[in-house]
């Protein structure tokens, strides 16, 4: 395993500056993507208190979720955004992986985008307003990379004109994500115990998203991968709201 990866990860996932040699490798991107989620989580759920109790939870969550936009350079809601455009229509898999290159978002996306970010919002204002919501806004981020990480797997089909697919493909062992999903699982059970079934909501919904993206595309893109992220976030905030009160 590489030990300059979390470097790697968080050059290309977040908008960290970091030595050039580090930023030119993508091999470390996926396997530590989760450490990526833990630093992004406690900064997401440090801004919604602080702006929960100096204003209000609608005020916190807005500025939760717009942290972790800037935080990322908004990487993962453009990827969603080019997925929803791929897989919505109907068209065929060479076209759809043609329109997912574009530069423009189509209507697909915005509508998607949109929606996922108000349920984001929604979900983290009810949160913000419980007593220990703000766990579940630290551990989203967290759910959200560990099913990017996923997609690293050796086996993992990579859609044909993926540089980034290829260039991760096989970058995660199965033993390494176990260990990720132990430590995560971890630290939601001490956090509360409903934190574990929101995050197996999310991964599961992540999953799906997957399948439909191996289906349709014949494999996964980076795109994809954001789609996953924010996807896994979004339902994390759901359930954990809906488990409420904890």
């Amino acid at each position: 395993m590489r030990w300059t990866g979390p470097l790697e990860s968080a050059a290309l996932l977040t908008v960290l500056r970091v030595p050039t040699r580090a930023a030119a490798s993508t091999r470390g991107v996926l396997p530590w993507a989760p450490l990526v989620g833990l630093v992004l989580g406690a900064l997401a759920a440090g801004v919604g208190v602080a702006g929960a109790r100096l204003v209000s939870p609608l005020t916190g969550a807005v500025l939760a979720v717009a942290a972790l936009a800037a935080l990322t350079r908004g990487l993962h809601l453009d990827g969603l955004a080019d997925t929803a455009d791929g897989l919505g229509p109907l068209r065929g898999r060479e076209r759809a992986l043609e329109v997912m290159r574009q530069g423009d978002v189509g209507p697909f996306g915005v509508v998607t985008v949109l929606l996922t970010v108000l349920l984001q919002v929604a979900a983290a204002a009810t949160l913000l307003e419980a007593e220990r919501g703000w766990t579940a806004l630290a551990a989203a981020p967290l759910v959200a990379r560990l099913a990017m990480a996923r997609t690293g797997l050796a086996g993992v089909a990579m859609a044909a004109g993926s540089a980034l697919g290829r260039s991760v493909a096989g970058t995660v062992s199965a033993r390494w994500l176990a260990g990720w999903v132990f430590l995560a699982g971890a630290l939601l059970t001490v956090a509360d115990r409903a934190l574990v079934v929101s995050a197996a909501a999310g991964l599961l919904a992540a999953e799906l998203l997957l399948r439909r993206a191996r289906a349709r595309l014949g494999g996964v893109t980076g795109d994809v991968m954001g789609a996953m992220g924010e996807t896994a976030a979004a339902v994390t905030l759901l359930v954990a709201a809906a488990a409420l009160p904890w």
